[in-house]
């Protein structure tokens, strides 16, 4: 067992009656603390995976431990840095060296675990930045894409078109499918770029693309800073533009919460709509199977 098998509500999942599988690339938990001074990040660091496994591993793999199989390698991450510096070129190593990692797992998984089991892969940040290689070197165009449940690619921006044959989800139940967002307060805007429009948004309250505002009653629950704390009913959605709008969390001290961008939380506020949608994608994937 480990975190990613916990649940908020107090148990552990069992996964004997699983057909799926989740391939789950963290975000990036190496920021700059102490000893945090290389490009990459040590996978023998303990305190580094004390932090990734009570954090990300805690509070976002396990969103999908009820759909399947949790897979989520420690990998040689890219410092946060590494998204600001001017010297890309430095940079442009340090995550071509943190793919490798996570190339390398799932290559290990796929020859030692999956024995042709069904795939969801989910992502969140830099994790999400590596997951689209993922899609690009092992399942658009190749066989393997016919295992995709879906791929839940969270908190990067993520083209409509990037794949000829793997399309943004259209609804709720829908496989072999894209599903992404960027989560900031209501009425914050970017300013226009040259892939405005053609960036991806779900919302995770409707699982459409559409601009339709889903109120805070259609969210089953959201974790903030307590694992076993569920908000019910706290967060709302609404696409617009190239991002997702939610409403300012409340929490204690939260009027001090100043941050426009809520990226940090892209999954932990619609933790449960999450989990229950996993759940739907891998169970209708399994019926399509079947009909074949």
């Amino acid at each position: 067992m480990d975190e990613s098998d916990f649940t908020p509500e107090g148990d552990t999942v069992s996964y004997f009656e699983m057909d799926a599988d989740v391939f789950f690339v963290h975000p990036t938990t190496y920021t700059g603390d102490k000893h945090e001074d290389q490009w990459n990040g040590n996978v023998d660091d303990s305190r580094l995976n004390k932090k990734t496994d009570e954090g990300t591993i805690r509070f976002q793999a396990s969103a999908f431990n009820h759909a399947g199989r949790i897979f989520a390698p420690r990998y040689r991450q890219a410092h946060l840095n590494a998204y600001f510096t001017k010297d890309k070129e430095s940079a442009g190593k340090a995550f071509d060296l943190a793919y490798v990692d996570v190339k390398k797992s799932f290559e290990y998984y796929l020859k030692n675990y999956n024995q042709g089991r069904p795939i969801i892969i989910a992502s969140h940040s830099q994790g999400t930045d590596h997951a689209q290689k993922l899609l690009t070197d092992f399942f658009s165009g190749k066989p393997l894409k016919s295992k995709l449940i879906a791929a839940y690619l969270i908190g990067m921006p993520v083209k409509k078109d990037k794949y000829s044959d793997i399309k943004p989800c259209r609804d709720s139940t829908d496989t072999g499918c894209l599903i992404s967002w960027r989560t900031f307060k209501k009425g914050f805007s970017f300013p226009k770029v040259p892939d405005s429009g053609n960036i991806l948004v779900t919302n995770p309250l409707s699982w459409t693309t559409d601009t339709v505002y889903m109120p805070k009653t259609a969210n089953i629950g959201t974790l903030l800073f307590d694992f076993h704390k569920i908000k019910r009913h706290t967060i709302d959605a609404q696409v617009n533009g190239d991002i997702l709008w939610a409403n300012k969390p409340k929490f204690r001290g939260s009027f001090l919460l100043r941050t426009k961008n809520y990226h940090i939380a892209d999954i932990n506020f619609y933790y449960f709509n999450i989990r229950e949608n996993a759940v739907y994608r891998a169970e209708n994937f399994k019926k399509l199977t079947a009909k074949k």
